[in-house]
C-alpha cells in the first residue's frame, strides 16, 4: 500500500500499520541499476517500514506540470534529466521536514540513495540520530560494478500506472508494451540511456561515495552487500545484515 505526506509518496506495508512497525532508519546505497528501489521495497514489506523513494520523489517535483514555469523547476529538472544530481539545498528541506512526521508518526524509514551528498548527509544523518538513535540507523551500499549498471538500465522499463520496474531479459516478449501487473503502459526513463547512466556513475563516484567516509566518521557501519545475484538473494544478505545488528 502507499501512504501519502503531502507530495511524497511512500510504499508501507499492512504489517508497518500495526504496532509492529520498527523504529529504524535504513539507506540503501548503490550505483544506477544497483537494485536500490526493489531492496528498499523488500526491506519495507519485511520490517514494517515507509520506503522514501527520493528518486522518484525528485522525478515527480521536477517534472509536475503545474510547476514547469518556475525558474528553479527548469534548472532542476535540466540536471535530473541529464543525470546530474539535483541542487541539494532544493532537496534537503522538504525530505527533513518529511522524515520528522514519519518518525513522529510512529514509523521506521527506508531511504533508496539517500543523503546522495554530503551536504545532505551533513543535514539529514543528525537528524535521523536525534529522532531514531545510532543503534537503530543502517548504512548498506549495493556493490555492483559499472557494466551491471549498464546492462540492467538498458534492460528496464518502467510502468506509467503502478510505476513497477520491469527487466525485459527475464520477460518471455523481447519489446513487451504493457505491465505484466496492472496492464499499464511501459516507458523507458530518460535517466536510463547510456550517456546518462555514465554522468551517473561519475556522479555517484564524486558526490555520493563521500558520504560513507563521513557516516563511519560518526560512528557508523556501511555494509557492503553484493548487488550482482538475483535480488532475492541480496535481500536475504541486506536482511541478514539488520537482523545480526537489530539482536
Amino acid at each position: 500500500m502507499f501512504v501519502k505526506f503531502t507530495n511524497c509518496l511512500f510504499r508501507g506495508t499492512i504489517y508497518g500499520m500495526t504496532q509492529h512497525m520498527r523504529k529504524m532508519a535504513v539507506m540503501v546505497y548503490g550505483v544506477p541499476g544497483s537494485g536500490k528501489g526493489t531492496q528498499a521495497n523488500l526491506l519495507a514489506d519485511t520490517f514494517g517500514l515507509i520506503h522514501f523513494d527520493t528518486g522518484r520523489f525528485l522525478e515527480s517535483v521536477v517534472h509536475d506540470p503545474k510547476r514547469q514555469r518556475e525558474a528553479i523547476i527548469k534548472r532542476e529538472r535540466k540536471n535530473f534529466d541529464t543525470g546530474i544530481l539535483v541542487t541539494p539545498s532544493f532537496v534537503i528541506g522538504e525530505v527533513k521536514k518529511e522524515t520528522i512526521k514519519l518518525a513522529k508518526a510512529g514509523w521506521g524509514v527506508v531511504f533508496s540513495g539517500s543523503p546522495r551528498t554530503m551536504y545532505e548527509a551533513e543535514r539529514l544523518v543528525p537528524l535521523l540520530e536525534k529522532l531514531y538513535g545510532k543503534k537503530n540507523m543502517f548504512f548498506i551500499r549495493l556493490d555492483v560494478d559499472a557494466e551491471h549498471s549498464f546492462r540492467r538500465n538498458g534492460a528496464r522499463l518502467l510502468c506509467k500506472e503502478c510505476k513497477a520496474a520491469l527487466l525485459t531479459q527475464y520477460y518471455p516478449s523481447k519489446h513487451p508494451t504493457h505491465c505484466p501487473i496492472c496492464g499499464g503502459p511501459l516507458y523507458r526513463r530518460s535517466l536510463d540511456k547510456p550517456e546518462v547512466i555514465r554522468e551517473r556513475l561519475k556522479e555517484f563516484a564524486e558526490r555520493t561515495a563521500p558520504v560513507f567516509s563521513y557516516a563511519k566518521k560518526r560512528g557508523h557501519t556501511v555494509h557492503l552487500v553484493d548487488g550482482r545475484p538475483a535480488p532475492y538473494k541480496v535481500f536475504e544478505a541486506a536482511k541478514r545484515t539488520i537482523l545480526r545488528r537489530s539482536r
